[in-house]
């Protein structure tokens, strides 16, 4: 088995990357394996909408886009952690989320998300963090996606990776998320029930 993160920051050894190698590393100790994905720090295209998604994945093919999405259906299971700016989780990890998503969905072979665990892990110097949790959640919840929680709300507090490390509670909760992610991979052997498709409401009149 296998979890695939998303560090959504720009700084690939940064807070984020601190708290998602300590979710790494209890994943580990329950013999889960895992790669953590660097979206990096060069440009990030938004979702326009264009409906030109296919099963190579999105139309544009200059970032990592369809890269983590063809890692996307290997997995057993996710973890997206996102810094907090202004009380809200980066702009790259929205755009890049918006379109893997959107992706996925469109694609003939099923969504590479569906009844695979997620969960989501921020940092940030000091608020804004569960309103950021809240957003990257969404994601999951319209996916068909089990939520990986822990024993606090997914996150780290600090200005830089020391800081983080000071958090006690902070890496705990890190630590008890990789077991939970562990527990729930180990129980979903038995399959995921099949959703229902098709139905499109626009709007009620």
């Amino acid at each position: 088995m296998k979890v695939l993160m998303v560090n959504g920051s720009a700084r690939a050894a940064g807070c984020t990357y601190t708290a998602l190698t300590e979710v790494g590393k209890a994943l580990k100790e329950e013999g889960v394996d895992y790669e953590i994905f660097g979206l990096g720090a060069g440009a990030m295209r938004d979702c326009i909408g264009c409906g030109k998604c296919s099963d190579r994945g999105c139309i544009f093919d200059d970032d990592a886009v369809n890269e983590f999405l063809q890692k996307a259906r290997e997995a057993d299971g996710f973890v997206f952690g996102s810094p907090v700016y202004y009380a809200h989780p980066s702009g790259r990890i929205l755009s890049f989320l918006d379109r893997v998503f959107y992706a996925g969905s469109r694609s003939s072979a099923g969504s590479p998300f569906a009844g695979k665990p997620g969960a989501a892990v921020v940092s940030a110097r000091r608020g804004g963090t569960t309103a950021s949790l809240d957003v990257l959640n969404k994601y999951f919840t319209i996916a068909s996606m089990p939520v990986v929680g822990s024993s606090y709300w997914n996150m780290v507090h600090g200005s830089k990776p020391e800081d983080v490390l000071e958090d006690k509670e902070g890496i705990q909760t890190m630590r008890n998320l990789g077991h939970n992610m562990a527990w729930m991979l180990k129980h979903l052997h038995e399959g995921f029930p099949s959703q229902e498709k098709g139905a499109r409401t626009n709007f009620i009149r």
